[in-house]
C-alpha cells in the first residue's frame, strides 16, 4: 500500500483501468469458450456457432468507432464503467433456463458483450498514451507490449476457466458465478476511477471519429487482415476440430487453447526484446512488413502437412505453437505503432478507429471460420489465413519508416 500511495495519481488511475481490463478479459475469454463448447455439445454446426458471435463482432466494429468519440468527450472512466456494467448484464442474460436460451437471445447477449469488451479495450489502450511522452518511444513500446501481453495471457486463463467451469458447474451456473464477481469489480470501479481520465481538451465533433492520418488508416487496414487471418481458423474451426477429430473433452480443449493464448501473451510481453529494443531499435513500418512476411507462409505449410497425411497432432499443434510466436510479435508491433501514431489529445479517437478495423477483421474471420470449415474443412481455413497475412504484409509496405515517423505522429 505504501508503494502504491507513492505513485502519481495518473499512474494509480491507469493501474485501476488495467486491473478492470484484466478482470473483464478473464470473463470474456471464459465466456467465449463456454459458448463454443456448450453449443457444440448441443449439436450446433460450426456455422451456427459462428453466427452466435455475429453480433459480438458487428457491435464491436461500431463500438470502437463510437467509443473513441465517447471516450474523448466523456472521459475513459465512463466508457470503462459502462463496459463493465454491460458485461454483467450480458452474463446474466445467459443464466435463463435452457429452453429460453435461443439463438437470437444468445446473439443479443453476445452483442452486449461485444460492446462491453471494446469499450474496455479502447479505454485501457488509450490511457497508456497519457503517461509516456512522445520522446520516449522505447518506454512506450515496452509498456504497450506488457499491457497487451498480460491481457492475452489472462484471456488464455479465461479459456481454461471457461472449459473448467463448464465441466464443474454447467453453463448457467458458470455464467452466474462470473457475473457476480464482475459486478463487485464494477462497483469498485464506479467508486475509484477519476472522472476526467482521457477527456479531450477540445470537444471532438462527430465527424472526428474517422481518422485523418494516413499512417493510422494504413495500419488499420493491415490490422484488419492480420486478425482475420487468426480468427478464420482459431475461433470456431480449431476448437471444434480438436473436439471432433482428436476426441478431446472440454477440459483438454479449454486447457490447450488457454496454454496457447497464455504463451502468446508472454511472447507479446517480450516482443520489444525480440525485435531489437535492447540494441536501441524501435520498430517502424518496415518491421511490421518483415514480421508479417515471416508469418504469411506458415498456415499454408500446416495445410500442406495435413494434406500430405502427416500426423495431424504433430503438424497442427506444432504449427500452432510457431504461429502463436510469430503472430504475437506482429500483434505487439501493431499495438505499439497505433499508440505511437495517435494524437495525445483525444487519443481514444485514433485508437478507437484502429480497433474498429481490428473488430472488423475478427468479424470477417469468425464468419469465415464457421462457413469455410463447415464447407471445406480446416485446411481451407489455413489457406485463407495465409492469404490474409500476405495482404497485411503488402499493406504494411506503405507504413512510414523512422525518417517519416515524427511527421506522421504530429
Amino acid at each position: 500500500m505504501k508503494a502504491l500511495s507513492a505513485l502519481s495519481a495518473e499512474v494509480r488511475q491507469y493501474l485501476l483501468v488495467t486491473g478492470n481490463y484484466w478482470a473483464f478479459t478473464l470473463t470474456d475469454g471464459a465466456l467465449r469458450m463456454l459458448v463454443v463448447l456448450h453449443f457444440h455439445s448441443l449439436g450446433y454446426t460450426p456455422l451456427q456457432i459462428a453466427a452466435l458471435f455475429l453480433f459480438y463482432e458487428v457491435f464491436g466494429v461500431i463500438t470502437n468507432l463510437v467509443g473513441g468519440y465517447l471516450g474523448a468527450r466523456l472521459g475513459l472512466n465512463r466508457t470503462m464503467n459502462i463496459g463493465l456494467g454491460m458485461q454483467v448484464v450480458a452474463l446474466l442474460m445467459l443464466t435463463v433456463p435452457a429452453a429460453s436460451l435461443t439463438v437470437p437471445w444468445v446473439m443479443v447477449a453476445q452483442a452486449l458483450s461485444g460492446i462491453a469488451k471494446d469499450l474496455n479495450k479502447m479505454s485501457a489502450k488509450s490511457s497508456i498514451k497519457l503517461l509516456v511522452p512522445d520522446s520516449q518511444q522505447g518506454t512506450l513500446y515496452k509498456w504497450v507490449a506488457i499491457l497487451t501481453g498480460s491481457k492475452n495471457a489472462l484471456k488464455g486463463v479465461g479459456f481454461f476457466l471457461g472449459g473448467g467451469l463448464l465441466a464443474l458447474l454447467g453453463f448457467s451456473q458458470a455464467v452466474l458465478a462470473m457475473a457476480a464477481v464482475l459486478a463487485l469489480i464494477w462497483i469498485g470501479s464506479l467508486m475509484l476511477l477519476k472522472k476526467d481520465l482521457g477527456k479531450a481538451k477540445a470537444k471532438p465533433k462527430f465527424r472526428d471519429m474517422l481518422s485523418k492520418s494516413r499512417a493510422i488508416n494504413i495500419l488499420s487496414a493491415a490490422r484488419l487482415f492480420l486478425f482475420g487471418a487468426r480468427d478464420v481458423w482459431f475461433v470456431v474451426a480449431l476448437p471444434v476440430y480438436l473436439s471432433s477429430e482428436f476426441g478431446w473433452d472440454f477440459w483438454l480443449v479449454g486447457g490447450f487453447l488457454a496454454a496457447w493464448v497464455i504463451g502468446y501473451g508472454i511472447v507479446q510481453s517480450f516482443a520489444p526484446h525480440i525485435t531489437g529494443k535492447k540494441r536501441g531499435h524501435v520498430p517502424d513500418g518496415r518491421a511490421a512488413f518483415i514480421w508479417a512476411i515471416a508469418l504469411a507462409g506458415l498456415p499454408a505449410l500446416i495445410a500442406l502437412g495435413l494434406s500430405a497425411g502427416w500426423s495431424a497432432q504433430v503438424v497442427l499443434l506444432g504449427g500452432l505453437m510457431l504461429f502463436g510466436v510469430l503472430f504475437a510479435v506482429n500483434s505487439s508491433l501493431h499495438s505499439y505503432l497505433i499508440v505511437s501514431y495517435a494524437k495525445e489529445d483525444g487519443v481514444s479517437l485514433d485508437v478507437g478507429f484502429y480497433y474498429m478495423s481490428n473488430a472488423l477483421g475478427r468479424l470477417v474471420g469468425t464468419l469465415l471460420s464457421g462457413w469455410v470449415f463447415q464447407a471445406y474443412g480446416l485446411e481451407a481455413c489455413l489457406w485463407v489465413s495465409s492469404i490474409f497475412v500476405l495482404a497485411a504484409a503488402l499493406i504494411s509496405i506503405a507504413l512510414p519508416r523512422h525518417s517519416e515517423m515524427a511527421q506522421q505522429i504530429h
